[in-house]
């Protein structure tokens, strides 16, 4: 009896588990023509601290921590390149996409910076 309880449970626990693992899509790196495609008037953003609203016409409005700070968004070799200005995070990016879910990254750093891109809440 106790066999079948362990057995049954191990079951129920696998088919639990089970479509969580198939919901994970794999990262993507896109083009030049697909970061052009996907970023125009969105926003990439942590949901809590920051988030950066990338303008049809190549502005790219930061919030941070309730700070705004504006730059300049442009795609370059198949590279999603920010001007921040003075501020921190200026450089080029490769784009990598699973689902909404979204990875900048570059050759300075082994940690990619990881949000989510969707449509603005209060776009400017």
């Amino acid at each position: 009896m106790k066999q079948r309880l362990i057995i049954a449970l191990v079951v129920v626990g696998a088919a639990a588990v089970g479509p969580i693992a198939l919901a994970e899509e794999k990262f993507v790196k896109l083009t030049g023509t697909q970061i052009q495609a996907r970023f125009p008037d969105m926003e990439m953003t942590d949901e809590v601290h920051w988030g950066d609203v990338y303008r049809r016409n190549g502005a790219l409005i930061t919030t941070e921590m309730g700070h705004k700070t504006l730059g300049k968004w442009r795609v370059q070799k198949d590279q999603l390149c920010l001007d921040r200005g003075k501020e921190m995070g200026s450089g080029c990016y490769e784009v990598w996409l699973s689902g909404k879910n979204v990875q900048l990254k570059n050759g300075e750093s082994s940690v990619p910076l990881e949000g989510v891109l969707k449509k603005p809440i209060n776009p400017e």
